[in-house]
């Protein structure tokens, strides 16, 4: 007997993802779907401290003072400016607001102890250039920080940047204060494309960066040259001469396990890295056992970007590989990109695998546009629920083709059945953003319950070591991370 299934993330209203009034039903709704308890699939994962019983933000706000007490803020003055760099991903965990809580305290704290009077909010994002306006609003981040708190988009006016690569451009927006504070998070979120090196650098070659240059991720070099644009661009005068100090949420697949605060920037990546791989890389692995399935997207991102165990479905589309594994002689991101395919939606070369074999379909409840999807409709079989969904990826530029490559059902009941009928099987995953756990199909349950164990063992005795060895990481560390 299995649980019922666990409640998905709320829908939200964003200019990004339809009415939630046209979301009929979740996919947790579902006759057959349960609700399977992290705890009882991955050995060893920390505790979290949200979400829990009540959602308390106020154990976040007590987590940020601690971290933030072990930092030295001497360097910021009554009569400096301080922007507090952010990023829209953080906004996706929880409705955003153990993130926000942790904006806000941070802010709270560098007035209190340097009385600092100017600390404003950047909050950097990807291509959907309002999205953090959104956060911000419906956080009230515009009134705490008195009006100053804005979202910086890639096409905003850019700063050039003198570093060892030769001149890179940020965001004039996110530099232009005396100093600065990287406030972030830990999940692995696109690990395909940063392969967990220098996982907490990369938004300097992000979501602090100009178009220009944070497409040397999605278009340029790839991941292992990319890594090197951020970490220049970290690294250059320019921003060590304004960079006080970073705090991160630190995130597990169950969700926010702490904060973490260092004015060393790469002893914190040490942490993030040592702890992302040992954390997430057990429910990779355990994806990847996954033989056959149905996947449901219903979470309020982007098609790549919806969530199950704090992972995001671009990972399960490359699940058949080891992402952290990097002995591959191509980087990873190549199947999830038409970069690597031709007009025909060929590979350009045939050592590029392909989308996970074991997704046979895609049912797309509720996800946003925002993002170029037309590759995963392209790669999967998919089925788009209700028309207003269909006629908003219709509107969206990067989407034009995305019905082209997707069947229309009226309601979720119908695309399932249609699924099941034409795939032939009855093993359902959902990305629905269940806190705490994964909603399944009784029979993907089973399916999980079996192999996991295995899969955890095969982590923790053979995987993990040897990630660990590849980036040069001191096994003992294991200990030193919540």
């Amino acid at each position: 007997m299995y649980n019922k299934a666990i409640d998905p993330a709320p829908t939200r209203v964003s200019q990004y993802g339809v009415d939630p009034k046209y979301v009929l039903k979740r996919g947790a709704e579902l006759k057959n779907i349960v609700g399977v308890p992290l705890a009882d699939l991955v050995s060893g994962l920390p505790p979290v401290i949200f979400p829990k019983a009540g959602n308390d933000v106020s154990t976040i706000r007590k987590e940020t003072e601690a971290a933030l007490a072990k930092v030295d803020m001497s360097k910021i003055t009554p009569g400096s400016t301080v922007n507090i760099l952010a990023s829209h991903h953080g906004f996706t965990f929880y409705g955003g607001q153990p993130y926000a809580e942790m904006l806000r305290t941070i802010k709270d704290m560098v007035e209190q102890r340097t009385e600092c009077k100017e600390v404003r909010l950047r909050a950097g994002l990807g291509m959907r250039f309002r999205e953090t306006e959104e956060y911000i609003k419906a956080h009230g981040l515009d009134e705490y920080f008195n009006g100053k708190a804005l979202g910086i988009a890639p096409i905003d006016a850019g700063i050039p940047i003198e570093t060892e690569l030769g001149t890179l451009f940020g965001l004039k927006k996110a530099y232009d204060a005396d100093f600065i504070i990287h406030a972030h998070n830990s999940d692995v979120r696109e690990v395909h494309f940063h392969r967990q090196v220098d996982r907490a650098v990369k938004p300097f070659g992000m979501s602090y960066a100009r178009c220009e240059t944070r497409s040397t991720y999605h278009m340029n070099l790839g991941p292992r040259a990319a890594n090197f644009v951020a970490r220049s661009i970290f690294e250059s005068e320019f921003v060590q001469s304004k960079f006080a100090f970073a705090c991160f949420l630190t995130m597990s697949p169950a969700g926010a396990t702490g904060v973490d605060a260092d004015a060393d920037l790469y002893a914190l990546n040490d942490r993030v890295t040592v702890a992302g791989m040992r954390d997430y890389g057990k429910i990779m692995t355990l994806f990847g056992a996954i033989d056959e399935c149905i996947v449901i997207l219903d979470f309020p991102c982007p098609v790549p970007y919806v969530f199950a165990c704090g992972v995001i479905y671009a990972n399960m589309t490359c699940a058949n590989l080891d992402v952290f594994d990097l002995d591959y002689p191509l980087p990873p991101y190549t199947w999830y990109t038409e970069t690597m395919y031709d007009d025909r939606g060929k590979p350009l070369i045939p050592e590029v695998p392909p989308v996970n074999p074991a997704i046979k379909t895609v049912v797309h409840n509720y996800a946003w546009i925002g993002y170029p999807s037309v590759f995963f409709a392209e790669k999967s079989p998919t089925i788009v629920v209700g028309k207003q969904q269909a006629e908003l990826f219709d509107r969206d530029p990067m989407n034009l083709n995305y019905m082209k490559h997707a069947l229309l059902a009226d309601n979720l009941d119908g695309a399932m059945d249609y699924a099941y009928h034409t795939t032939g099987t009855d093993k359902v995953i959902l990305f629905d953003g269940a806190p705490g756990g994964l909603n399944v199909s009784a029979p993907l349950a089973e399916h999980l319950y079996k192999v996991a164990p295995g899969v955890m063992e095969r982590v923790e005795q053979k995987l993990l070591p040897k990630w660990l060895a590849q980036r040069n990481v001191d096994p003992s560390m294991l200990d030193q991370v919540a």
